[in-house]
């Protein structure tokens, strides 16, 4: 595999926390299980490796119609190869989800969140092809895997697949039940999401759980911290689109620049609308009653706050963001309490005439701005899609159409949940370095799990680093050379311990 020997792949945990931290008195997992679970996650990578790499190479990619039934298909195959006793397909009016449950009779059940589609990709934009899967030397992080999907959010779940194929292999029956929902349109906003886990049978099977993960692979690659977000934002995904048929001024077709002097611009109309949504500088939304329903950070999440900002590395962040200047030159800690509390507008994209090389001479009839929303506490999806709109309209741009793809609400979870405390636990045992975060900036539907019926704690957990989501040259960390961060078998071990510690958590 790409120069990756069984040496050093059986040598677990070497230099890591995980092999001391697993001996620790009044540990979940006994000192021989742990030595039969190691040696079973080593003899299984190949396959482990092998499993991720022929995922990624079925793209699912809900925008373009890809493989939306052969992913829901191959999501149950891995399903039932992974142990899950009941597995099925589930119909939306959108894309298929899938819905599995493992009962290994024991006292506790934990929901499974996994998502198998990805976003777009240009092959022509990665050094290594998208669908490969290669295994690559990267520079002061080890042996990575590149491929679509690879932090995003295929490599986290296969490390999970990977832990219950080790626990089958050994013998050992994971120490809690499981339930597992998939869907194949995370990357256009889950707009059908809810019909899956709101279908009776499945919401009675969720609400016997004691929370509800999506795997992750955050963990830093300089010093392996990684963090907890207690909630995340909610997104809405939407296109604006002026038109000249639509508008009743502009052309119904592209004419020649020429006729700018007489005839009015779709693409200039779409400019000014999209000016009034935010602040001159861009960076603060300005649609009527936004702010109405934001709810402050609270004394608890400034200090949580103000603990993180301490433990991360402003100068190591604009690094890997590439950028040199935060809003405003705030401090780092204003910085990170803008991030956690700040609904936003952005633009995606900007479509409009001609778009290749050179000019076109053309005003265009038709003009789209591609936008996501990220909402905060206590916005909700429906309410600010209809102020949008209201606000439009009220400016003399009711005939941009709003057309909304997908979005849902921002989740919370209770830091003294058994499920924020199993995961702080297991980060601790494993000597990795943890700050607890008011909200993930990003988003996933986590609000199906946390809001009624289902009513869970919910959140991201899991070892190891990735990063490039959305990006070209995605990776996933499979070999590291920073004995504070996990590689690829570790981060199966990690996961193992998880399911013992919410086992064991009260």
């Amino acid at each position: 595999m790409n120069g990756i020997g069984a040496t050093d792949r059986r040598t677990l945990l070497k230099g890591a926390a995980l092999g001391a931290v697993m001996a620790v008195p009044g540990a979940a997992l006994a000192k021989d299980d742990v030595a039969t679970l190691r040696k079973t996650i080593a003899a299984g990578h190949d396959a482990a490796i092998k499993r991720l790499r022929d995922w990624i190479a079925l793209p699912t990619i809900a925008a373009e119609g890809r493989n939306v039934k052969e992913g829901a298909v191959y999501m149950a195959e891995l399903a039932r190869e992974a142990g899950f006793q009941h597995v099925e397909i589930v119909p939306t009016d959108g894309l298929p989800g899938v819905f599995a449950t493992m009962d290994n009779g024991a006292k506790k059940t934990l929901a499974l969140y996994f998502m198998y589609d990805v976003k777009q990709f240009d092959p022509a934009e990665w050094t290594s092809p998208p669908l490969d899967g290669k295994i690559v030397d990267r520079a002061g992080l080890g042996k990575v895997l590149v491929g679509r999907g690879a932090v995003n959010q295929k490599g986290p779940e296969s490390v999970v697949l990977a832990a219950l194929a080790a626990m089958k292999a050994a013998g050992r029956k994971p120490p809690v039940n499981l339930v597992l929902v998939c869907e194949g349109e995370e990357e256009i906003g889950s707009p059908h999401f809810t019909q899956i886990v709101r279908r009776p049978d499945i919401t009675a099977a969720l609400r016997k759980c004691v929370g509800a993960v999506i795997p992750s692979a955050w963990q830093s690659p300089n010093d392996g911290a990684a963090e907890i977000n207690l909630g995340a934002k909610g997104i809405i995904e939407c296109e604006l689109i002026a038109s000249g048929e639509k508008w009743g001024r502009g052309p119904a077709k592209d004419l020649h620049s020429s006729m700018k002097a007489v005839v009015d611009s779709p693409a200039w109309h779409l400019v000014q609308a999209l000016q009034t949504l935010v602040s001159a500088d861009g960076n603060t939304p300005a649609i009527d009653g936004w702010f109405e329903k934001v709810r402050p950070l609270t004394e608890r999440e400034k200090a949580l706050i103000a603990d993180s900002a301490a433990k991360h590395s402003e100068a190591t962040a604009k690094q890997q963001m590439g950028v040199k200047h935060f809003i405003n030159d705030l401090s780092w800690g204003e910085t990170q309490q803008r991030l956690a509390s700040q609904p936003t507008v952005n633009i995606e994209g900007l479509i409009a005439g001609y778009t290749g090389p050179g000019g076109k001479t053309i005003l265009p009839s038709r003009a789209v701005a591609k936008l996501d929303m990220r909402l905060v506490p206590n916005q909700t999806h429906d309410d600010c899609v209809a102020k949008i709109k209201a606000h439009l309209a009220k400016r003399g741009f009711a005939d941009v159409e709003v057309k909304v793809t997908g979005g849902y609400d921002p989740t919370e979870t209770d830091e003294n949940s058994s499920l924020i405390k199993a995961e702080l636990a297991t980060y601790q045992r494993a000597g990795v370095k943890t700050s607890v975060y008011p909200r993930l900036a990003g988003s996933w539907p986590g609000y199906v799990f946390t809001s009624a019926p289902v009513s869970l704690a919910a959140g991201q957990f899991g070892f190891g680093h990735g990063s490039g989501a959305h990006a070209p040259d995605e990776y996933l960390l499979i070999e590291s050379t920073n004995p504070k961060v996990l590689g690829y078998d570790d981060s199966v071990m990690g996961f193992i311990d998880f399911f013992y510690q919410i086992a064991a958590t009260g």
